[in-house]
């Protein structure tokens, strides 16, 4: 089985499950991995030969990350900062995964605007439903 010299992954980090795209020549794939899916997968790649270039969305590279909604409750705001911190913390974590495995990785600065899926199909010609973090997961490798 010839494997492509290229083989690229985009990771959105999330608490829950982070959006993964991988492409690899023309084939892409979308996924919403959790995080030992995520350890399980990177180890499957590498034992059958893939050596992929990681790209993670570290929104902790953002000068600014206090995130508050004016006009909402403090107990709201609290908990928008708790889920940021604890995807900040999942970013963290996943480069970690990819240094400990001996992955090229790199840290990506959060700076495109979300698209929709209408967008997307016509960016990348396929004509399935996507969730937003496949999507960002996809625009951190797209074009390299």
């Amino acid at each position: 089985m010839n494997k492509p010299t290229k083989t690229f992954i985009g990771i959105d980090p999330d608490v829950d499950k982070s959006g993964v795209a991988f492409l690899s020549g023309n084939n892409l794939r979308l996924q919403n991995l959790k995080f030992f899916e995520l350890f399980d997968y990177f180890k499957t790649l590498k034992k059958k030969g893939y050596n992929p270039v990681i790209y993670v969305e570290c929104g902790f590279l953002n000068k600014s990350n206090w995130h508050k909604s004016t006009g909402k409750s403090a107990a709201f705001n609290a908990k928008i900062g708790e889920r940021t911190g604890a995807n900040f913390e999942t970013a963290k974590k996943i480069v970690e995964m990819c240094e400990y495995l001996k992955l090229e990785h790199y840290k990506i600065k959060p700076t495109r605007k979300k698209i929709n899926n209408d967008f997307f199909k016509n960016l990348t010609g396929l004509k399935i439903r996507t969730n937003q973090e496949q999507r960002d997961a996809y625009m951190l490798i797209h074009g390299r």
